[in-house]
């Protein structure tokens, strides 16, 4: 039946383009938890992720101008058919760019930098994780006269802990702590004063590794230092900066 038949008749049947705006909604909503899966079971790189990422924000934003053309059409021809389909459609392409909206203002808000220590002189070393990060991840070189006055600028709460703990109490309690955050210990070396250990996403998979470094303070407690270390990426998203905070607040209230 004619769009025109559906005007002149308000119960004449659904139009194709309000089925297209839902349609549309529905893949571009499909595409983000299909780009970030994919590459959690490395179907794709993250590249490919971020690219059906990107592709699911285009057409939503396209579905969400187009739905908003197609309620106000539905209001003046009176396709009453047409309404469900319009207003569920642009609903929920103005959730994506809500979602999608949020996550680009989070990375406009903070640096772009992924390698974050509460000791930008002398930043813990990793050490078994090198060996894990694989080719193509980024360097666990840490530009102390670029990155130093970056991130204590946007991450002020950063510094190292001290603690009335003795060294071998400050390294079973960082263990728990990590533990306590969903990390997966990866290496404990309680000679060097070192704990080892990778965290990862739930939606992307991705990983960031973390060193906690423990040493006697003249106090006679212990200096706790932290790095964490996104092994893809530019920026974080603040997210390692967030976990070292995390790790100090359980540390101290421990």
């Amino acid at each position: 039946m004619s769009e025109l038949a559906s005007a002149d008749n308000p119960a004449a049947g659904r139009t194709w383009w309000s089925r297209a705006i839902l349609v549309g909604a529905v893949v571009a909503a499909a595409l983000l938890p299909i780009g970030a899966l994919g590459t959690r079971l490395e179907i794709w790189s993250f590249r490919g992720g971020f690219l059906l990422l990107a592709a699911g924000a285009v057409l939503a934003a396209i579905g969400l101008v187009v739905g908003i053309a197609g309620i106000i059409a539905a209001k003046r021809r009176r396709l009453r058919d047409d309404k469900p389909a319009v207003y569920l459609g642009t609903l929920i392409s103005l959730l994506i760019v809500g979602l999608v909206g949020v996550q680009f203002f989070q990375a406009s808000s903070v640096p772009p930098i992924h390698n974050i220590s509460t000791d930008v002189a002398d930043p813990p070393a990793f050490d078994k994780i090198v060996a894990l990060r694989g080719e193509g991840t980024n360097s666990l070189d840490y530009d102390a006269d670029a990155l130093g006055p970056v991130q204590q600028q946007a991450y002020p709460w950063v510094r190292t802990l001290v603690t009335p703990r003795v060294p071998e109490d400050a390294i079973r309690q960082a263990v728990r702590t990590l533990e306590g955050m969903g990390l997966v210990i990866v290496h404990v070396d309680e000679t060097a004063g070192l704990v080892e250990a990778t965290d990862t996403t739930f939606w992307f998979g991705f990983k960031d590794d973390v060193v906690v470094r423990i040493r006697p303070d003249t106090s006679g407690g212990s200096r706790v230092d932290l790095r964490s270390v996104s092994r893809v990426g530019m920026s974080d998203l603040g997210v390692n900066a967030r976990r070292i905070g995390q790790f100090l607040d359980r540390f101290e209230k421990a």
